[in-house]
C-alpha cells in the first residue's frame, strides 16, 4: 500500500511521524553544517519545499526534552558520522515564520508580524521560570506574548530572546526565519512598504549581525531583497539563489525523485508529459520538477492540469504585467508565443524600482519562478540570462492573467462576439463593442503619457490568446516597405486576413486624418504581402485611431 502524500504539509516531524511520502533531503542539514557565513539566505519560489527544510533544520537542531532522533532514522544524514550527528539536538533554536503576515494595511500587517513573534516567545515561555531573566526582562517578555509591548520591543526581539536562550542554555542559538519577504510584497502592493521596511530591518540586524549569542542564521524567501533595503551592514550575510549551485539538490524535485514518485504510485510515468507541465527549472545545473504540482497530480490519479496557480493570488504579478510599458507587452508576447529573451538580471530586489526598471520586472519573474534560465553568463560584471516560460502551467498562469484582464472590461460573451466580428469582417459590431472595451480599460488608467498603448498592447495579447486555435497573431513585425501593427493570419487560407494599423492622435490632432493615414500607411507600406504570400486572397485593412478614451475605426 503506498504511503498517504503530505499535501500542504510542512511540519517534518508529522510526515515522519505518521509516515507519510518523504523525498529525503536530509543532507540539506550537512550543508548548512558546513556553511562558512554565519547567516545564510535561501531564496527559492513558493512551494519548493522551503518551510519544510525550516522545519527539518528546526527538529535536527532543537535542544530540548523532546528526542527527535528517531525522525531521522534511516535518512541520509544518519549515515554522514559523529562529526554532524553530535549536532543533533544541540542547541536552543528560534523559528519564526511570516507566511499569513500580508495585509492591506500595515497595522494589521504589523500585528500580524507581532503575533508570529509572539507564539515564538510563547514557545520558550519556560524562561519565565529561571532566574536568568532579571525583572524588567520578564516583564518585557510577558508583554510581548500578551501583544501588549511597545513597537521596539518586537524590533528587538530576535536579539533579546537569543540572549536569553544562551545564558539559560549555555548554548550559541540558531535562528530560523521562514518567507522573510511575504509581508515584504504585500506593503509593496499596498503602499505601506517604506514602513514595514524599517521594522523588518531592524529586526533582522539586531538578531543576525554582530549578535554574540548567534550561531547561525538560515533565512528563506522568494527574493534577495536587495541589501541596502534591509540587509544593510550584514556582512554575514552569504545568499543561494536559485541561480547557483550549490544547494540545488534540496529545493524541488529532480527528475530520478519524480520518476521514483510517479512508479511508488502505480501511475504511467510519462517523462516528456509531466515535463512539460511541470519541469523547466534550473537550479544551478540541477532539472527540477515542481514538488507542489507533483504531488497534487499524483493525488488526482496523475491528472496534468495546473495546481501552482491556485497556491496564490498573483496579484503582484498581475499588477507588474498589465501595468508594465510597450516593452513589456512585446516581449510577453515573445514569450507567451515559445521565445526566449535576453535580459540583465539583477538578484538583488529593490522593490521601488519593479515597476521602474524592466530588469527588476524580468528579474523578479525569474527568481519567483514564472520564468526560467535557458542559459546564464556573464557581459563584464553584468549578469544575463535567456529567459523563457518554463512549462504550460506557468503559461496558463500568463493567459490567466490577461484573460481576466480582458473579461473584467467586457463580458466574456461580448469579448466573444467582438473577437468573430473581428475575424468575420463585421466592422461595425466591432467597433461599437471595441470602443466599449477601450472606455472601461482606460478608466483604470491614466489617459495621459503612454497608458493608452498598454491598453491596446494588452488587447493584442487578447487577440493572440483567443484567436490561437485558428489563427496566427503577428504584431510589429517586417511586412512590404515597413511594419505593421497587427496581422490577423487564418490557418484556413480561404478565410479572411486582417491587418490592423493603430495611431496615436496628439490634442491638436484630428481623428479622422489619423485613421485615414493609417490605411495609407497599410496602402503604402504593402503590409498584405504577408497574407497574400500565404495564399490568403480576401484580406480586411483596418485603420484604428485613438486619442486617450476617443476611438475611431474604418476599414478598407
Amino acid at each position: 500500500m503506498s504511503k498517504k502524500l503530505p499535501i500542504g504539509i510542512n511540519d517534518f516531524k508529522k510526515i515522519r511521524n505518521n509516515d507519510y511520502y518523504y523525498i529525503d533531503k536530509s543532507l540539506f542539514i550537512k550543508e548548512i553544517i558546513d556553511e562558512d557565513a554565519e547567516v545564510i539566505l535561501l531564496p527559492r519560489p513558493r512551494r519548493f519545499g522551503k518551510s519544510l527544510n525550516i522545519s527539518m533544520l528546526h527538529y535536527f537542531f532543537e535542544k530540548s526534552d523532546k528526542d527527535n532522533s528517531k525522525l531521522f532514522q534511516g535518512l541520509e544524514i544518519e549515515r554522514t558520522g559523529n562529526s554532524y550527528l553530535e549536532k543533533m539536538g544541540k542547541y536552543p533554536v528560534i523559528t519564526i515564520d511570516f507566511k499569513g503576515s500580508k495585509s492591506k494595511d500595515w497595522n494589521t500587517a504589523l500585528k500580524r508580524i507581532k503575533r508570529a513573534i509572539a507564539d515564538e516567545y510563547q514557545r520558550h515561555s519556560y524562561l519565565l521560570d529561571s532566574d536568568f531573566l532579571l525583572e524588567h526582562e520578564r516583564e518585557e517578555f510577558k508583554a510581548i506574548m500578551s501583544l501588549k509591548a511597545e513597537q521596539t520591543a518586537y524590533e528587538f526581539a530576535l536579539q533579546n530572546l537569543s540572549k536569553h536562550l544562551t545564558n539559560y542554555y549555555q548554548e550559541k542559538v540558531i535562528i530560523l526565519i521562514d518567507e522573510y519577504d511575504e509581508p515584504l510584497q504585500s506593503a509593496y502592493l499596498n503602499g505601506y512598504y517604506e514602513d514595514i521596511i524599517d521594522f523588518i530591518r531592524v529586526l533582522l540586524i539586531r538578531g543576525l549581525k554582530g549578535n554574540s549569542n548567534l550561531e547561525k542564521g538560515i533565512l528563506t524567501g522568494i527574493l534577495r531583497v536587495a541589501k541596502e533595503s534591509i540587509f544593510s551592514g550584514l556582512n554575514n550575510l552569504v545568499v543561494s539563489s536559485l541561480l547557483e549551485g550549490r544547494y540545488d539538490n534540496y529545493f524541488g524535485i529532480l527528475e530520478s525523485e519524480v520518476e521514483e514518485i510517479f512508479n511508488n504510485y502505480g501511475l504511467e510515468y510519462e517523462l516528456k508529459e509531466v515535463k512539460d507541465w511541470y519541469n523547466g527549472y534550473y537550479f544551478g545545473d540541477k532539472v527540477v520538477y515542481n514538488p507542489w504540482s507533483i504531488i497534487n497530480c499524483i493525488h488526482q490519479g496523475g491528472e496534468l492540469k495546473p495546481y501552482w496557480v491556485n497556491t496564490s493570488s498573483n496579484e503582484l504579478v498581475k499588477d507588474l504585467i498589465i501595468k508594465g510599458g510597450t516593452d513589456v507587452k512585446t516581449d510577453l508576447e515573445l514569450l507567451i508565443k515559445g521565445n526566449t529573451i535576453k535580459k540583465r538580471i539583477d538578484e538583488n530586489i529593490v522593490f521601488a524600482d519593479i515597476d521602474k526598471m524592466s530588469n527588476s520586472l524580468w528579474s523578479f519573474l525569474l527568481l519567483s519562478g514564472y520564468l526560467r534560465a535557458k542559459d546564464q553568463y556573464r557581459e563584464g560584471p553584468r549578469l544575463y540570462c535567456d529567459l523563457d516560460i518554463p512549462n504550460r502551467e506557468v503559461q496558463y498562469i500568463y493567459e490567466e492573467i490577461i484573460l481576466n484582464w480582458l473579461e473584467e472590461r467586457i463580458t466574456s460573451y461580448k469579448l466573444e462576439l467582438m473577437l468573430k466580428a473581428l475575424t468575420t469582417g463585421d466592422v461595425d459590431t466591432f467597433t461599437i463593442i471595441f470602443k466599449e472595451f477601450i472606455l472601461n480599460s482606460m478608466s483604470s488608467f491614466d489617459v495621459g503619457g503612454d497608458e493608452p498603448e498598454k491598453v491596446y498592447h494588452a488587447f493584442v495579447l487578447g487577440l493572440l490568446l483567443n484567436l490561437r486555435d485558428d489563427h496566427e497573431v503577428i504584431s510589429n513585425r517586417e511586412s512590404g516597405y515597413g511594419r505593421y501593427d497587427v496581422m490577423i493570419i487564418p490557418k484556413d487560407t480561404n478565410k479572411l486576413g486582417i491587418v490592423i494599423e493603430f495611431k496615436k492622435v496628439n490634442i491638436d490632432e484630428d481623428l479622422k486624418g489619423a485613421v485615414e493615414g493609417a490605411l495609407k500607411q497599410i496602402e503604402d507600406k504593402q503590409y498584405k504581402q504577408d497574407l497574400v504570400r500565404k495564399g490568403i486572397e480576401d484580406v480586411l485593412e483596418i485603420g484604428i485611431a485613438f486619442s486617450g478614451k476617443k476611438v475611431m475605426v474604418k476599414a478598407l
